[in-house]
């Protein structure tokens, strides 16, 4: 469908290309390919803010998923329509760049307020780091 478009954006014509590559190569199917595991890490993401015990534990699956999973489902539709590419590039990288960030006040605000961690958390390294802000 693309397959003019993606010949000239991707300026396929004046590489070298291996001989398997040329006429044959699908890059919607590598579009739908990113999709699907940007879906795949959102939903095993959802899975694990469902099952982690507290809400540092969830802010970590919901991060490190809905990171990757944003980034790869929104490369995968840059890459299936490739008109939108640099503007899908731009988001990913905005979203890698914020996501992280908020996570991290987000949790830096739970623990200022004391939301307790998990009864199996048997590891706290803030814990000396908060007992310096206080004094």
């Amino acid at each position: 469908m693309f397959h003019w478009y993606i010949h000239y954006l991707l300026l396929w014509d004046y590489v070298p290309l291996h001989d398997s590559l040329k006429g044959g190569f699908n890059v919607e199917l590598v579009g739908v390919i990113f999709t699907g595991i940007g879906v795949l890490f959102l939903l095993l993401g959802n899975f694990g803010i469902l099952r982690l015990p507290d809400v540092y534990n969830r802010i970590q699956a919901g991060t490190k998923c809905t990171t990757f999973g944003t980034f790869f489902t929104i490369i995968g539709i840059g890459i299936i329509q490739p008109e939108w590419f640099w503007k899908c590039l731009l988001i990913a990288v905005f979203v890698l760049v914020t996501n992280p960030i908020s996570s991290h006040a987000i949790a830096r605000a739970s623990k200022k307020i004391g939301v307790p961690l998990c009864d199996r958390s048997v590891v706290d390294q803030t814990k000396e780091f908060v007992e310096r802000e206080e004094t």
